[in-house]
């Protein structure tokens, strides 16, 4: 839920805050326009790393899902739009959402037993251990979380003036009855990093910003609730809501994000005399002197230790996600491959693997998600860390390709069937070679996915804020009184490595967008002045990319680790890797290291997911990525931290990540 992501930086995607003075990269492209380098005044240097991000895909399934009840609710098919109608009238008979709809008459009984839980936590830890406000606290949600809302007032984008295109249902119908123009103002411009011309979206504010996502699925809501009964309200407690779309330095470009949020924290400990909480999906805070640097906050090594109490890391994405590499790649995860052959069949006609891979591109922002640490972290095409016992696979090998005159029959995946064999490292290069160029240069100027454990390096790269998303690469602060809880879930099998299949050969995105022998401009790109007009194509111009998408036919019964839909698994809350959530916590950042050179007290403490079958949010002991903002000892700890009790928050181990981290090249 990388989602992301995707917070702050005590974990994942930082920001630095520049100064006045102006920035320039070294690019090791052509020379072309690049990701927003242009003069600004940063005001406050703070880095994001990973927020709660809720799951990419948990969207695209509502989405889905909103699409057909809209079309059902609908008296008229003339009111859809002609693709759609299309593909209403062809639609396999079997496929009757009226039956959809009558299978989840459980919603009741479900919701039901959410409501009887509301408040519940707040009121029996003030009954049992007399808790109440104490430090004030910011929540900063993840990934995909934060809900956005049209600002423009152009001809394309009057129509959608403060309505949210993320996060309601005006979103669902936005998408049924004029998806291209959605897709045009949720996408940023891939050549400035900004707001694409014509369309002006911006993060909503406020507690509701976050709170819900689409009405009656909440997200941070049972949280704000818990509080409340602690006495918090909006002069203790804050969502510091932001654009997830864009790269964190843009967010301090064009919204200066991270100068408001640093004025946030220090207005809240002078209203409330407390030192402030930080509770994210992620995140990671970092410190910059612009009289060394030539940009930063100008707080001083010692802001965060005077002002922050406590960073709540909530199912962090720290070390990245496995399923983000797909989302970029092919723009598809475990949830559309293992989807129902209908939907898969909706899905696809209406919302295209292209077409998606082409939205997460335009999304900066969730490139925080991408994995990090490389080999070192995620293992060999011989053996990974988290490889379960007696192994017959392997996840260091992060990409399998079967051969396409292969068959999927698992006696027929040998060696010299399958092939190549990718690990981390090589499928991040393979990645980047297999996306437009416009992206590349996105990544570069943004953000690094190395390993550092030089410490002179590793403090001169607080300099340098391509490396604030990536704890490997960058020191916490200097903040020895601060405290660091790591909260996440495990025991969900969670998408970890994959098989993947290439077919033919096609026209690069990155050259033109193709349909068989003609070549269409791309209108939703700005850059292209074009209204999608088709053409013939320049005489030569051979399709040198190929089709690659999750091998869904490969299926491995009794495989170790379990092989389904041409997904490997592992351990997780769903969404992130346990290594990805826990490894920090308990190895990197544990007492005195490299990365925490002032020896940060970090508490983790796991949660196994224990879900009620009844419940469709999973109930009190859900450990899932999303839903476990709602869950009873994740609410317990945070209360207990807010209230001055973080005492009583005891470390928990229960997965084999302390077993794996030993595993892993930290020198």
């Amino acid at each position: 839920m990388s989602t992301l992501s995707t917070l702050f930086t005590l974990s994942t995607p930082a920001l630095e805050i520049a100064s006045e003075t102006e920035m320039e990269l070294t690019i090791p492209f052509r020379p072309q326009r690049v990701q927003v380098l242009q003069t600004h005044r940063p005001r406050a240097r703070i880095a994001f790393q990973g927020v709660v991000s809720m799951d990419l895909w948990a969207q695209t399934r509502g989405v889905l899902f909103g699409v057909l009840v809209a079309v059902f609710m609908m008296k008229d098919m003339t009111e859809l739009p002609n693709d759609l109608a299309e593909i209403w009238a062809t639609m396999p008979g079997t496929l009757d959402p009226r039956e959809l709809l009558s299978n989840l008459t459980i919603v009741a009984d479900a919701r039901r037993a959410l409501e009887s839980r509301d408040f519940t936590v707040g009121e029996s830890l003030a009954s049992q251990h007399g808790l109440w406000k104490h430090h004030p606290i910011i929540l900063v949600p993840g990934i995909v979380s934060t809900g956005l809302e049209s600002w423009g007032v152009e001809p394309p984008a009057k129509g959608f003036f403060r309505k949210r295109l993320w996060g309601t249902s005006t979103m669902i119908r936005a998408v049924v009855t004029n998806k291209e123009r959605w897709l045009q103002a949720l996408s940023i411009d891939p050549e400035t990093g900004l707001d694409p011309p014509g369309y002006k979206v911006r993060a909503a504010q406020g507690l509701d910003a976050a709170s819900e996502f689409i009405q009656g699925y909440w997200v941070w809501q049972k949280i704000v609730e818990n509080l409340a009964v602690l006495g918090y309200d909006t002069n203790s407690m804050d969502m510091a809501a932001y654009d997830w779309r864009l790269a964190y330095y843009n967010l301090e470009v064009r919204d200066y994000y991270f100068s408001r949020l640093k004025s946030r924290v220090e207005l809240f400990k002078k209203q409330n005399k407390q030192k402030v909480v930080l509770c994210s999906h992620s995140l990671k805070w970092v410190e910059a002197d612009p009289a060394v640097h030539g940009f930063g906050g100008g707080g001083g090594p010692q802001w965060v230790d005077e002002h922050i109490e406590s960073w709540i890391n909530v199912a962090g994405t720290l070390l990245g996600v496995s399923k983000a590499m797909t989302a970029f790649l092919s723009g598809e995860m475990r949830d559309t491959v293992e989807i129902h052959p209908a939907g898969s069949w909706v899905l696809e006609k209406f919302f295209s693997r292209k077409e998606r891979a082409k939205l997460f591109r335009r999304w900066p922002g969730a490139s925080s998600m991408w994995i990090k640490g490389g080999n070192r972290i995620w293992g060999e095409e011989d053996g990974a860390p988290d490889d379960p016992h007696n192994a017959t696979d392997s996840h260091g090998r992060f990409f399998s390709f079967r051969h396409m005159d292969v068959s999927s029959n698992e006696h027929n995946l040998t060696e010299s069937s399958v092939s190549p064999n990718l690990t981390v490292d090589e499928a991040s290069r393979y990645v980047l070679t297999h996306t437009p160029s416009n992206f590349q240069r996105m990544i570069e100027t943004n953000y690094s996915y190395g390993f550092e454990s030089d410490p002179e390096q590793l403090a001169n790269n607080n300099g340098d804020h391509r490396k604030w998303t990536n704890p490997l690469e960058v020191q916490l602060p200097i903040a020895p009184s601060m405290k660091i809880y790591c909260l996440y879930g495990h025991g969900k099998e969670t998408e970890r490595s994959y098989w993947y299949v290439q077919g033919e050969y096609e026209q690069d995105e990155s050259r033109s967008d193709a349909e068989n022998d003609e070549a269409f401009c791309d209108a939703s790109d700005p850059t292209n002045n074009c209204d999608n007009s088709t053409f013939p194509r320049t005489p030569l111009d051979f399709p040198l990319a190929r089709k690659q998408w999750i091998d869904a036919e490969v299926t491995v019964k009794g495989s170790i680790p379990e092989v389904r839909s041409g997904v490997k698994f592992g351990d997780g809350d769903g969404t992130i890797p346990v290594i990805s959530l826990g490894s920090m916590c308990v190895k990197g950042w544990k007492g005195k290291t490299k990365w925490n050179p002032a020896g940060i007290e970090v508490i983790t403490q796991e949660y196994k997911h224990s879900p009620e079958s009844l419940d469709l949010r999973g109930g009190a002991l859900t450990a899932d990525h999303v839903d476990i903002l709602g869950s009873t000892p994740l609410n317990a700890a945070i209360l207990k931290v807010a209230a001055g009790r973080g005492d009583l928050v005891k470390p928990h181990i229960g997965s084999r990540i302390l077993e794996w981290v030993e595993k892993m090249r930290w020198d």
